[in-house]
């Protein structure tokens, strides 16, 4: 094992290889930024949480700063689409390259494996339910679950309707996936009518090399990270990483070595860059890469990160939607935001610095902020001043 490692360093790995490192664009972003975002972080997750704006579109604003939401729509449907939809780090879009890396979860779901309980347990019982469905999709499709007469759910998946279980059966087995979304709405279709020839043609990988492939993807979007950091990247079982990693040291990818304060082994790319310094200034959805892993979080920056949109009110601690706050190589912040579209307004309901927080947080929050609401299209800021850092943000937007 390698000499330690300070955990500044392990720090500036990790930012370096979420995209961090470098500047946003002077321009406007344009599918060539989109992609070299998408070739570090390997996915997006999704989410339906629309507090501020739906959770796959806040990573690329992230990094590059005010872009076209059309952007990434374009990027996830039509013919000249270069993401899909499945279950990697739970919902996510992935670049199409990554569909068959997945064909052995794909296959699993098939058999009634690796899922929700209750809907592999829907998948058993209403078997023929779940073909006629698929032969809907086959006849019609693009077709959504709402389409179907009567088949309206209540919302979450304990409220789908049958045809929604049956629909994210057939999704979970690869047999059709999401053309593209209306809303947050999703319309299926055969991956045939919706991924390129080029992709669909490509071989089916062992499970076992697909696994070692996916380490890999996460192995580079980490830059730096314990096994359980690069497993959790794709969901992998211990049992399917068993033998993974070892073997992506002894070809050398993976160099195991020491982080300063982590009590676990940790293991680093070889091509990770380590910059000497990183200046970022970035607000964070809940389920950006860099922070997903909340244990990793801490580990990283001190930083322990809970979403409490399922805390009631009372107990919340720091608010409904929170947004970490990356200024430099430390997150130094977190506020909790609302974009009330009905009435133009950015609401900022509390801000908390983080111990150690650099004298300019509230400034430099602020300016973040304003870039935020113009490119959500708001017409103005509205800052609450409770939080540690309320005050110093509310008089700052006042000055």
């Amino acid at each position: 094992m390698k000499d330690g490692i300070s955990l500044a360093t392990a720090r500036r790995i990790a930012l370096a290889a979420q995209g961090f490192s470098d500047p946003r664009p002077a321009g406007q972003p344009d599918r060539r930024h989109l992609a070299r975002v998408l070739a570090r972080t390997g996915l997006l997750q999704i989410d339906s949480v629309s507090a501020v704006v739906r959770a796959h579109y806040m990573p690329l604003y992230s990094r590059l700063g005010p872009y076209p939401l059309a952007l990434l729509d374009a990027a996830a449907a039509g013919r000249r689409r270069s993401l899909f939809e499945y279950w990697a780090h739970e919902a996510s879009l992935l670049p199409v390259t990554t569909w068959p890396l997945l064909r052995w979860r794909m296959e699993r779901a098939g058999r009634g494996e690796e899922m929700y309980a209750g809907l592999a347990k829907f998948g058993r019982e209403r078997a023929a339910y779940v073909e006629e469905i698929f032969r809907i999709v086959a006849e019609r499709g693009p077709v959504a679950a709402s389409d179907l007469d009567g088949q309206k759910g209540k919302g979450g998946w304990w409220g789908w309707s049958d045809a929604k279980h049956a629909f994210e059966w057939l999704f979970w087995a690869g047999r059709i996936t999401t053309s593209h979304r209306r809303g947050f709405e999703r319309f299926y279709d055969l991956p045939e009518r919706v991924l390129p020839a080029a992709v669909l043609d490509l071989p089916t990988p062992s499970p076992a090399d697909a696994h070692r492939e996916l380490l890999r993807i996460a192995a580079r979007a980490h830059g730096i990270g314990t096994a359980s950091c690069l497993r959790d990247y794709f969901r992998l079982s211990p049992a399917d990483m068993k033998g993974r990693i070892e073997e992506l040291v002894e070809e050398g990818e993976l160099l195991p070595v020491r982080v300063e304060g982590w009590g676990k082994p940790a293991y680093l790319h070889r091509d990770a860059r380590i910059p000497r310094k990183v200046a970022a200034r970035a607000l964070l959805a809940p389920f950006d890469p860099l922070v997903f892993e909340r244990d990793r979080t801490e580990r990283l920056f001190g930083f322990r990160y809970r979403i409490e949109i399922y805390t009631p009110a009372a107990k919340r601690q720091y608010g409904y939607y929170v947004l970490p706050f990356l200024l430099g190589e430390r997150l130094a912040a977190r506020v909790d935001l609302k974009a009330d579209r009905p009435a133009g307004v950015l609401r900022i309901h509390a801000a908390y610095a983080e111990e150690g927080a650099p004298a300019g947080t509230a400034a430099q929050l602020l300016e973040e902020l304003k870039l935020m609401q113009g490119w959500l299209g708001l017409g103005r800021l509205e800052v609450t001043p409770a939080g540690d850092l309320g005050p110093a943000l509310a008089d700052t937007a006042m000055s």
